[in-house]
C-alpha cells in the first residue's frame, strides 16, 4: 500500500522540522550536483536554516555565478551604464598611471629620485637630456637668426625712410632759399628805385615863387658897373622919404 499525499504546511514539531530540513537539504544539494554534472549546467544553491546557518553549493564558484547572475538580471540600460562606468574607470586608471609615469620622468630629468635607477636607465636618461639640449640650442639659434633678419629688415626700412626725409628736407631747403632770393631781389629793386627818385628830386630846381613887393622896388644893380653908388643911395633915400610921408 503506497504512501499518502503529505500536506505542505509548516511542521509545528521542532524536532520533526529539523529532521525534515536535514533530509530535504541533503537531497536538494544532491539534485543540484547531479544537475550540474549531467547537464553541464552552472548551478549555485544557497540555503539558510531557521537558525541562520548557511548551506551552499556552486558548480563554478559562488562569486563567479553571482556576478554572472547580476549581469544577466540587470536591464540593458543598466548594463550599458555599467559598461560605460567600467570603461571610464579603466580610462581614469590609465591616465593616472600615465600621469605618475610623467611625474617620475620629470623628476628624473630634474635630477631627482635617481637612486632606484639602474645604469641602463641612467644612460637612457643621459641620452634624452643630450637630445633635449641639442634641440634647445637649435631652436635658440633659429630664433636668434629670425630676430637678426627682422632687425636687418627694420634697419633697411629706417634707412629708406631716412633717405626720403633727407630728400624732402633738401627740397624744402631749396624752396626756402628760392623764396629768400626772390624777396632779396625784390627788396634790392625797391631800394634802387627809391634812390633814383630821391636823386632826381634833389637835382631839379624848384620853380621861383613870385615876390610880393609893396611900396618900393628893390634895386638891382645893373649889369654895367657904370651906375654910381650915390644914385642908388639917393633912390633908396627918396623912396624911404616918400614912404614916410
Amino acid at each position: 500500500m503506497g504512501r499518502g499525499r503529505v500536506e505542505l504546511k509548516r511542521i509545528e514539531n521542532k524536532i520533526n522540522r529539523q529532521v525534515t530540513f536535514s533530509k530535504r537539504r541533503n537531497g536538494l544539494l544532491k539534485k543540484a550536483y547531479e544537475l550540474s554534472v549531467l547537464c553541464d549546467a552552472e548551478v549555485a544553491l544557497i540555503v539558510f536554516s531557521s537558525r541562520g546557518k548557511l548551506y551552499e553549493f556552486s558548480s563554478a564558484g559562488m562569486t563567479q555565478t553571482l556576478e554572472r547572475y547580476q549581469r544577466s538580471s540587470f536591464s540593458p540600460h543598466d548594463n550599458t551604464t555599467k559598461r560605460e562606468t567600467e570603461c571610464w574607470y579603466e580610462e581614469v586608471s590609465k591616465l593616472k598611471a600615465k600621469y605618475d609615469s610623467l611625474l617620475r620622468t620629470q623628476r628624473h630629468l630634474l635630477g631627482e629620485d635617481l637612486g632606484p635607477l639602474s645604469v641602463k636607465e641612467l644612460q637612457n636618461l643621459e641620452k634624452q637630456l643630450e637630445g633635449a639640449l641639442t634641440q634647445a640650442r637649435q631652436r635658440k639659434t633659429q630664433i636668434m637668426i629670425e630676430q637678426m633678419e627682422q632687425l636687418r629688415k627694420k634697419e633697411r626700412q629706417l634707412g629708406d625712410l631716412n633717405l626720403q626725409l633727407r630728400d624732402k628736407l633738401q627740397r624744402e631747403g631749396e624752396n626756402l632759399k628760392a623764396i629768400q632770393d626772390f624777396w632779396s631781389s625784390n627788396s634790392a629793386a625797391a631800394g634802387n628805385s627809391n634812390f633814383l627818385h630821391s636823386s632826381q628830386a634833389s637835382h631839379i630846381d624848384p620853380a621861383p615863387e613870385p615876390i610880393l613887393q609893396i611900396g618900393y622896388h628893390h634895386y638891382v644893380a645893373a649889369e654895367s658897373a657904370d651906375v654910381p653908388k650915390s644914385m642908388a643911395m639917393a633912390a633908396e633915400t627918396n623912396f624911404i622919404q616918400g614912404w614916410v610921408l
